[in-house]
Order: structure tokens, then sequence, then C-alpha cells
């Protein structure tokens, strides 16, 4: 699978999200097997947040990296309100001890929130002089806030990006490329399944005997700088995400979602779920 420099790391373009997981105690062999799987094939990179069922996730993930610590680029991300210069060092705890490690590879921001940028980069490194992390980064920031931020230490943007939600490449994608800063793509395929259903990514899909979903995340990764997270909890499903980062579009493909799913013209706000 290709692979792109984040944090000073060689990781998959495809990683495993977690949102959604750990909310129903039923689930949860089924989610550690998902993800223990896509370890098998390659993604290595796990996204997940304390957000994500209260804990529940990084209790999933934590279960299912358990022995498998070194093969993995662990990646959580601490709630605005914790993110103070107090708070933020005692959520990073909690998050270890349900992710059963030591140290997370790359601590988020999720969003902005109460408090100053300068007081929770303060906190983040403090967390990282102290081992606890190795890097940090944020979510959900648009063009202004990362010009608020100037932090050459900011390891990635993490936001909503798919073929129905293009608004970023107006602006905030070009942006975080002119930094060299990797985006991190999540619901990478949309919600709800209505996205796949669109005829023009099916016929896509049978041109390259593919599915609609990794026509979706190929179409994702035809840009620069850009890794997909998308969640998975069947094992298939997995192996098709897995895949993807093998799909090359071509001239058509493109145009043909470009039709369909018109690039932004103008600024538009960041949207967020």
């Amino acid at each position: 699978m290709r692979k792109l420099q984040l944090a000073g790391t060689q990781v998959p373009v495809i990683g495993q999200g977690t949102w959604r997981m750990g909310e129903d105690p039923r689930q949860r062999e089924r989610e550690v097997t998902a993800l223990r799987s896509g370890l098998d094939l390659g993604l290595s990179l796990i996204d997940t947040a304390e957000m994500y069922g209260e804990g529940g996730a990084e209790e999933v993930v934590g279960q299912a990296i358990a022995g498998r610590r070194d093969e993995v680029f662990l990646v959580s991300k601490v709630y605005p309100h914790n993110a103070s210069r107090q708070g933020l060092p005692l959520a990073c705890e909690r998050s270890l001890k349900r992710l059963g490690t030591e140290v997370i590879d790359l601590y988020l921001l999720h969003w902005r929130g109460q408090y100053p940028l300068e007081e929770t980069l303060e906190a983040f490194e403090r967390l990282r002089q102290d081992g606890k992390i190795r890097h940090w980064g944020v979510s959900n920031f648009d063009v202004a806030d990362l010009d608020e931020l100037q932090a050459p230490a900011c390891a990635t943007n993490q936001v909503l990006y798919n073929l129905e939600s293009r608004g970023i490449e107006f602006d905030l994608l070009p942006a975080c490329q002119r930094r060299g800063m990797p985006l991190m793509a999540y619901c990478p395929i949309g919600q709800g399944g209505a996205l796949l259903a669109e005829p023009v990514l099916q016929r896509a899909a049978q041109r390259h005997d593919a599915t609609p979903a990794q026509v979706a995340l190929a179409w994702l990764l035809r840009q620069d700088g850009v890794l997909a997270i998308p969640k998975a909890v069947h094992p298939e499903h997995v192996r098709l995400n897995a895949r993807a980062g093998e799909l090359q579009l071509g001239p058509e493909d493109l145009l043909e979602l470009d039709q369909v799913f018109a690039a932004p013209r103008h600024k538009q706000r960041l949207s967020m779920v």
C-alpha cells in the first residue's frame, strides 16, 4: 500500500477509523477482530477519540492492539472542554489507561473550544516533553484557525472530506499542502450509504472491478498529502478498504465524478459531523 509521512513516520494512506465503536458491548468482539484484521493487512494507523462511545472506542482499540502495540501508529483526540492546561494531561492519562499504552503517537484537539489555543498548545508540548505523546495536531480547523495556530509542530488536520463534502478543496486543502501538513479525511465514504448508491460511483466501480466505496476512497487519495480513515467492522470491508489504496482512477472517472459532485467555486463554511 502507498504510504506518506505523518509526524516523522511512514503510515499507510488508508487507516482505520473507530467512530461509533465501543457503544454496544455486544459488538466488542466483532470490532476488535476487525481492527486486528486491518493490522494484518497493513492498516497500521488507528484513529480514535475519547468522545467515541465516551471512551468505549479507546477500550476497543486497547484490546485490539494488546500485544501488537509496536505495529500501530495510534491517534486519539481530546474533547475541547478538556483541553486546558490542567484538564488536558488528566484526559490524556485516562485515554492512555483505556488504550493500554504508555504513549499516544499523535494526539489531536478534536475541535476548537473555550480555551485559548496558546494554553492548549502549551499543554500538548508538556505532554510531549513528558513522553505521554509523541506528536500533536488538530481536527476540524479551517484556514483562519491554522493561520492563528502558526505552529510548525502541528502534525495534521483531521477534517470531513468526501465526494459529497468537497468544500475544503477551495482553500483549506491547498493551505495544508503548502504547509506540508498531511490532511486526514474522516467519513471518507459519506454517511448512511447514500453516496455509495450514486450511479456514477457504481459505473466507475464496474470499470475497475471494484466497489463504490473503493472508488470513493481512491478519489480522495488522488490528492497529495491526504490519508483516509474509514471505519469497518466486517472483515470483507476491511480487506476492500486495504485494497482501495492500490486503485488508480483515470481521467474519465474523475471527469464523470466532477460532473455529479462539483468542486467548490467559492469559500464554504467548514463542514463537521
